[in-house]
């Protein structure tokens, strides 16, 4: 079985060939290896850190059409983004959901029709079959009311969807591998040098391993996807290369407790136009973001200032009842969109669509520019439409675009196809689980349904009491799970798993991490 291969014992021999070397671990790197890998190529992809270490993991956690491009007249872009909502939805319902979203008219602001034509173009431009249409409310009768200042007194409802971030880019990884994908996490591409002609051309690449072991790899081409670190890796790939500039907009978020008991987010507009969501979080928090912000610092270590959080807070409780204070803050996250530069002034106006460049002075090399997790399946469906043709020159033998009809891991609710009905009724898979799995208590097998969906049998296969699933390390965290994911999912360290394949980072005391971590130590994975 593939997925056995993603373990420490998966590494591949220290000379390898390739069809293409995939360079970075986010969002895009793992939809592209996914998509190669299911068209019949040979897949490496390496991430110098772990999966979604970085931007892929510190979105909004939305898959959304993004309702503010469309007063910078991005109707290609929101067309797009739309129709990938459901098709995404389909695919991986356990850990994307539908989700309403309130919108408060405001004093000061367009006017109510204004706005509500922007809502039916929204509805409009893509066909919906789950999600509903917009409407309007009043505020003062709607439950999305109550935690509002008063003098708010009507504003419209619309639909997008919630996204595990983090897991959905693992979810991509995954499947590349049990198609044959080699995903090497911990493993940054050192060097990279172009050699042969013709038919034999080809790219060689130093990996180096964390531990400082070295993999020589033959690759027929090389997709630059990594992040914002892009352009500098294609001068290291193409020196001299005239390449597009990114530009790296910080986008920050807060984490506050509970504020409101309904089910709804809120998009909340500044006056200076910017946008703020709030939105369920976790069951037991707010999520708060987010801010956009020209970055120039270390792309590593991004970090929300205090500015930005006193910025969300302010726009916050100018309409929440209840201020919301720097005090009230439980955690932060920031991370940097590498968006493609154009000669918008502000940030909030930048472009969030994506730009290929293509560089066949010998073997290819496909960098990625751009873009957003919402419509990061359909691009790398269009990077391998341009890639594929230059490695299987008979048309014939090219497979086709194949992962709009296909479930990601776990998604396989009810069958092979994605499917409304999971979604609509995923609450009754949940059930079924936990009459299955009677022998753990029920929130815990709804947390595992939500994080693994059908994957869930892979976990607890073999067990049939508690005592079977092992220590448990922490409140709910059992060694069988952290075994799980160190053997399927790559996950090293206890942030990896508390905050990235997970977030009871936020559920558990700070020592955790520590106590986490040197189980790790204690305890490696046999073979």
């Amino acid at each position: 079985m593939a997925s056995m291969q993603q373990g420490i014992d998966a590494v591949p021999q220290p000379a390898m060939a390739c069809d293409v070397l995939v360079v970075g671990g986010g969002i895009n790197g793992a939809g592209i290896a996914r998509d190669a890998a299911g068209r019949g190529l040979s897949v490496v992809l390496c991430e110098k850190d772990d999966l979604a270490a970085h931007t892929s993991s510190a979105s909004t956690k939305l898959i959304h059409g993004g309702l503010r491009y469309l007063e910078y007249y991005e109707f290609g872009l929101v067309r797009k983004a739309l129709i990938e909502r459901e098709v995404l939805l389909r695919s991986a319902p356990h850990i994307m959901w539908p989700l309403r979203f309130v919108m408060p008219h405001a004093q000061g602001q367009r006017p109510a029709w204004l706005i509500r034509a922007g809502l039916f173009l929204y509805d409009m431009l893509a066909k919906r079959e789950i999600l509903p249409a917009s409407q309007g409310i009043d505020l003062e009768r709607h439950a999305a009311g109550q935690p509002l200042k008063p003098e708010f007194k009507r504003g419209f409802v619309y639909s997008d969807v919630w996204v595990d971030d983090a897991r959905l880019v693992v979810l991509n990884a995954i499947d590349a591998a049990d198609k044959g994908a080699h995903v090497l996490t911990q493993t940054r591409c050192t060097a990279l040098r172009r050699d042969g002609a013709g038919a034999d051309a080809c790219w060689q690449a130093t990996l180096q391993q964390r531990d400082g072991r070295e993999l020589a790899v033959r690759a027929r081409s090389v997709v630059n996807a990594a992040g914002p670190w892009t352009a500098e890796f294609l001068q290291q790939a193409a020196p001299g290369g005239q390449g597009r500039h990114l530009r790296l907009i910080k986008g920050s978020h807060i984490v506050v407790k509970r504020l409101f008991a309904h089910d709804h987010a809120y998009i909340f507009q500044h006056p200076d136009g910017r946008i703020v969501f709030a939105i369920p979080y976790e069951h037991d928090f707010t999520l708060i973001g987010t801010t956009d912000l020209d970055y120039q610092g270390e792309r590593g270590k991004v970090e929300i200032d205090d500015a930005e959080i006193r910025y969300l807070c302010e726009l916050s409780s100018y309409y929440f009842s209840k201020p919301i204070n720097p005090a009230d803050v439980v955690w932060t996250y920031a991370g940097v969109r590498p968006l493609v530069e154009d000669a918008s002034a502000d940030a909030k106006a930048v472009t969030r669509d994506y730009r290929f460049e293509l560089d066949q002075e010998g073997a290819p090399l496909l960098s990625i520019f751009g873009g957003k997790i919402t419509t990061f399946r359909k691009l790398a469906e269009e990077a391998l439409d341009l890639l594929e043709p230059l490695l299987v020159p008979e048309p014939g033998k090219r497979r086709r675009a194949w992962t709009a009809n296909a479930c990601l891991p776990g998604g396989d609710v009810f069958g092979s196809t994605p499917q409304n009905r999971s979604v609509r009724e995923f609450g009754q898979f949940v059930q079924g689980l936990q009459r299955e799995y009677a022998w753990l208590p029920a929130a815990l097998v709804a947390r595992y349904a939500r994080a693994y969906g059908t994957r869930i049998h892979l976990l607890l296969d073999g067990r049939k009491d508690v005592a079977a699933m092992g220590e448990e390390i922490a409140a709910g965290l059992y060694a069988a799970e952290v075994d799980y994911l160190r053997r399927h999912e790559w996950a090293v360290s206890a942030a990896d798993i508390l905050w990235r394949r997970s977030k009871l980072g936020l559920h558990l005391p700070r020592e955790t991490a520590g106590r986490l971590d040197a189980w790790l130590l204690q305890h490696p994975l046999s073979s």
